[in-house]
C-alpha cells in the first residue's frame, strides 16, 4: 500500500519503520527535516519534505503529531494530495472536537478520517505491541486495519468520530490514579523503613498488581525517572480530559488533583521525567534499621 506518514518522533518513527519492513511504500514527513532524512536512510522509506508530498497519491495517510493544531495543519496539507477514497488515521492524542472536525472535512473531500490514539508507549511502538482505540467509519477502519496490525497488537473500533479520543481519555484517567497510588505506596514503604524490593515481591502477585507496578515500582523507588512517557505529555493529555469533563459533566476530582501534582513535578525540573515521577514529590530515603 502507498502510505504517507507525518510525525517521526519516538512513537511515529518506529511505527513507520514497521510499515516499511512489512513491504509498504512509505513516505515519511517530519517538521524537522533532518529527522525525516535520518529515518528514511535508516529504514529504506522515502523522505518527504512536506506533509503534502508525503500524502501525494497515498491510499493511507497516518499522523502521529503533537496536538490539535498540528493535526489540523497536517490534514490540511495532505488531504488535497491524497488518492481517491483515501483513509487518514490519526494516532495523535488530541481532542474529540478536532477528530470530529477532521472527519467532517475529510468526508467533504471524499476521504475518511479515523481518530486512533494509541496506548503502549515508546516500548510498544518499538516492539509493534500498541493498542489502538479508534473512532470513525467502521468500514474505512476495517480496510486499513491489516496495515495497522504491523505495529499494533489490538485495534478496537469504539464508535463514531471522536470515540477513539474519548477512550484514550479514559485510559489516561485510569493511569493517573494508578501511578499516584504507586507513588504513595512507595513513599509509605520507605517511610516505614521497609525494603521496597521485598515489598514488591510480597504484593506484586496479588490484587495490587498492575502494569505500572511491574514496570515502574523498582525504578521509581530508586528515584529513576527516565523510562518513557514524559510528564509534559501527560499534562497535555490530562488537560484534554479535564476540558472534556467540564463539557460532559463528569466528576474527576482525583484526575484534577494528579494533574496538579504533575505541575509540581514540572516545577521541580521534571518536565521530561516519565509519569512515575509523581514519586519524586514524596521521595524520602529509606530508614536504616
Amino acid at each position: 500500500m502507498k502510505i504517507g506518514f507525518a510525525g517521526l518522533g519516538v512513537m511515529g518513527g518506529p511505527m513507520a519503520r514497521h510499515l516499511v519492513e512489512a513491504g509498504h511504500d512509505v513516505a515519511g514527513f517530519n517538521r524537522s527535516p533532518g529527522k525525516a532524512r535520518a529515518w528514511a536512510e535508516a529504514t529504506g522509506g522515502r523522505f518527504a519534505a512536506t506533509a503534502g508530498e508525503a500524502g501525494t497519491g497515498a491510499e493511507l495517510f497516518i499522523l502521529c503529531v503533537g496536538d490539535d493544531d498540528d493535526v489540523r495543519e497536517a490534514v490540511a496539507a495532505a488531504l488535497p494530495a491524497l488518492g481517491e477514497g483515501a483513509v487518514l488515521v490519526d494516532h495523535t492524542t488530541a481532542s474529540a472536537k478536532v477528530a470530529r472536525e477532521m472527519a467532517e472535512l475529510a468526508s467533504g473531500q471524499g476521504a475518511f478520517f479515523i481518530d486512533a490514539p494509541v496506548s503502549g508507549g515508546q516500548a510498544g511502538a518499538e516492539n509493534g505491541q500498541l493498542s489502538v482505540m479508534a473512532g470513525g467509519d467502521a468500514a474505512a477502519l476495517a480496510r486499513v486495519e491489516p496495515v495497522l496490525t504491523h505495529y499494533a497488537k489490538a485495534v478496537k473500533h469504539m464508535g463514531p468520530a471522536g470515540s477513539g479520543q474519548l477512550t484514550k481519555m479514559v485510559n489516561q484517567i485510569a493511569i493517573a490514579g494508578v501511578v499516584q497510588g504507586l507513588a504513595e505506596a512507595i513513599h509509605f514503604a520507605q517511610a516505614a523503613g521497609l525494603d521496597t524490593g521485598a515489598v514488591y515481591e510480597a504484593i506484586s502477585k496479588g490484587a495490587a498488581q498492575s502494569w505500572q507496578m511491574d514496570n515502574r515500582w523498582k525504578t521509581a523507588a530508586a528515584g529513576q525517572f527516565d523510562f518513557g512517557f514524559a510528564v509534559d505529555w501527560m499534562r497535555k493529555d490530562l488537560g484534554l480530559v479535564l476540558d472534556e469533563a467540564r463539557a460532559n459533566g463528569a466528576h474527576l476530582a482525583l484526575t484534577a488533583l494528579v494533574d496538579q501534582f504533575y505541575s509540581e513535578v514540572q516545577a521541580m525540573g521534571g518536565s521530561r521525567w516519565d509519569t512515575s515521577s509523581l514519586a519524586a514529590r514524596l521521595r524520602k530515603p529509606a530508614r536504616t534499621a
